[in-house]
């Protein structure tokens, strides 16, 4: 229990990674403070991509409306060889649902102060120019030292989140080491650009030896420039001369005539591929480029470690409230490493195809594209694996210890059978380990989906059960009424379509469309955690099933044949048959 005016967690780093763990805490009702050495805001913006799988956390978050006007739609990845268009690829997420089919092309900062406002309105104070010196922790608390204008001051707190950039205090402290390897010097660059290119597409342009590529942002006639190969000179070269070097290259990759205003802002650096092996060390916690570092060839940096805030907040707000055990944040570490391992090999390869600085390429890629272009199957599947790859709409947790496989039930002959540890062919999609969001869900017309787009902005855990179904020993709408009531602090229990008679909470689902989409006959039931993945499903809601579902949530100190539960995770009596009663 915290004391008064003692924060429950510390969160070092108010940018986009940062903001996004502070105010998941703050919405779950956890007291934060949120410190940033620099003294204020960053006016410039690294980071230009928000990819389909961020705009749905945004959604979920409640701030996705303010953001859209901020940034422009991107669907398209356009190429150039030697003043030649090669091809252009169209976004296809026909495979992957989702209500953002495309990437937003909005600055960083943009999204950092669409994300400050969203932290205010809950009460969170940005302490800038407060730089975290030092900290110690125990079984029971961390204990920080922040500095501000010459003064120290001692905080103690539960937890420490350090989304502190790639040279992280927090990291350094805690003795994790960045594995990997220094890569490519490249330069980033603001500017106006007179072109008669379409602002509708992200423009790559191999000049002969190197390349560069042209983000449109929504002000018209500005863009994001990369230079693959700058100058060595180019960090201290007046902003006029990198407008003219940026001219000569875009033109002579595009084949016609492209002039470069002087730019804002202009960034040269030698990026690294590097991440840590665990992300998490007692009640200290590293998350973004505080975790990794990588290349920006496929915008995944910010995206990645806002999904890695909203992964680890929800946890740590279930834990610091009584609700599960500290197992539970584990699994943090054990979900999201691999994601960025897998992230690490996505860019390097990215990086390669970015780049290409050789002559052989210039004159290899005419014709490889003349092939793309002209075979529209292999033409969709490029599209589908880059999209796949960097939406991060694939991104799933199969394999997560808080997966329930095994909680699918199909009847036989003789009965509700378990299937450990699988699922059957029949299991419907979206499957436990993916979004929810995976099925096709995003009709806006349609109640039902509109429905369940809106449950998913509730903080809690979502069970969500089929009306009208019936099932041996505990019938399925009283376990639901049960578990409402037991679980209501961190558990929203949904019906979907029916009646109250039929269960908690009616969902509204009018003519079936959101249960056909989410594959729900009557009776079947989804397990669906805070952040939208789905942790069980299955055909039967029965006490025993929702008791394996939830079960990875108890303290792993609980011994074994122990029939008492700890506050929170008791489990519904069964429901007695009308027999019974």
């Amino acid at each position: 229990m915290s004391r008064p005016g003692r924060p429950q967690a510390v969160v070092v780093g108010a940018g986009p990674v940062g903001l996004t763990a502070a105010h998941e805490l703050a919405r779950r009702g956890v007291a934060v403070r949120l410190v940033d050495a620099a003294g204020e805001p960053a006016s410039t913006s690294r980071a230009v991509a928000v990819h389909p799988r961020t705009l749905e956390t945004f959604a979920q978050m409640g701030v996705i409306d303010e953001l859209l006007p901020r940034g422009r739609a991107n669907r398209a990845f356009t190429m150039y060889a030697g003043g030649r268009r090669p091809v252009r690829l169209e976004a296809d997420y026909s495979s992957m649902p989702t209500s953002y089919p495309y990437s937003l092309i909005a600055g960083q900062k943009d999204t950092e102060a669409v994300l400050r406002l969203a932290v205010a309105r809950l009460g969170v104070r940005i302490e800038w120019g407060t730089r975290l010196t030092s900290f110690e922790q125990d079984e029971e608390r961390v204990l920080l030292r922040l500095e501000r204008e010459g003064r120290t001051e001692v905080v103690e707190t539960s937890w420490l989140i350090g989304c502190d950039g790639g040279h992280s205090t927090v990291r350094k402290q805690l003795g994790l080491e960045l594995i990997g390897e220094s890569s490519e010097r490249w330069m980033l660059a603001d500017a106006p650009v007179e072109t008669d290119l379409p602002p509708d597409t992200i423009y790559w342009a191999h000049t002969g030896g190197q390349a560069t590529m042209m983000v449109p942002y929504a002000r018209e006639g500005h863009w994001r420039l990369l230079d693959t190969a700058p100058a060595q000179d180019a960090a201290d070269v007046a902003p006029g001369e990198v407008a003219q070097r940026l001219a000569a290259k875009l033109s002579a990759g595009l084949g016609h005539g492209v002039r470069v205003g002087e730019p804002e802002w202009t960034s040269v650096f030698t990026f690294q591929q590097r991440m840590v092996e665990r992300m998490q060390q007692g009640r200290v916690f590293v998350a973004g480029d505080a975790a990794h570092v990588h290349s920006p060839a496929s915008g995944q940096g910010m995206n990645t470690g806002v999904q890695e805030a909203y992964n680890l907040a929800w946890k740590l707000a279930q834990v610091e409230q009584g609700h599960a055990g500290r197992a539970l944040l584990d699994s943090y570490s054990r979900e999201r490493v691999p994601i960025g391992r897998q992230l690490l090999g996505s860019t390097r390869t990215a990086t390669f195809l970015v780049q290409l600085k050789n002559l052989f390429a210039s004159a290899a890629l005419p014709v490889v594209f003349a092939v793309v272009r002209a075979l529209r199957p292999l033409r969709r599947a490029i599209q589908r694996k880059v999209l796949g790859g960097m939406s991060g709409l694939r991104i799933g947790y199969p394999d997560s210890p808080l997966t329930t496989l095994d909680s699918y039930h199909y009847v036989s002959g003789v009965g509700p059978v378990v299937v450990a540890g699988t699922l059957p062919a029949s299991c419907s999609r979206p499957r436990p380990g993916e979004r929810v969001t995976a099925a096709p869900v995003h009709d806006p017309h349609a109640p039902g989906c509109r429905a369940l787009h809106g449950e998913l902005r509730d903080p809690r855990w979502t069970l969500l059960l089929a009306a009208g179904g019936t099932g041996p020993g505990d019938v399925p709408g009283g376990v639901a009424v049960t578990a409402a009531v037991q679980y209501g602090e961190w558990l929203s229990v949904r019906t979907v379509g029916g009646t109250p008679a039929d269960g908690p909470a009616p969902l509204a689902d009018p003519g079936a469309s959101l249960r056909r989409a989410l594959g729900l006959g009557a009776g079947c039931w989804l397990l669906v955690r805070p952040d939208g993945y789905v942790a069980a499903r299955g055909d039967v809601l029965t006490r025993p099933a929702l008791e394996r579902a939830v079960a990875p949530l108890r303290p792993a100190t609980r011994l074994a044949g122990e029939a008492r539960r700890e506050p929170g995770l008791v489990l519904p009596a069964p429901v007695p048959r009308p027999e019974e009663r």
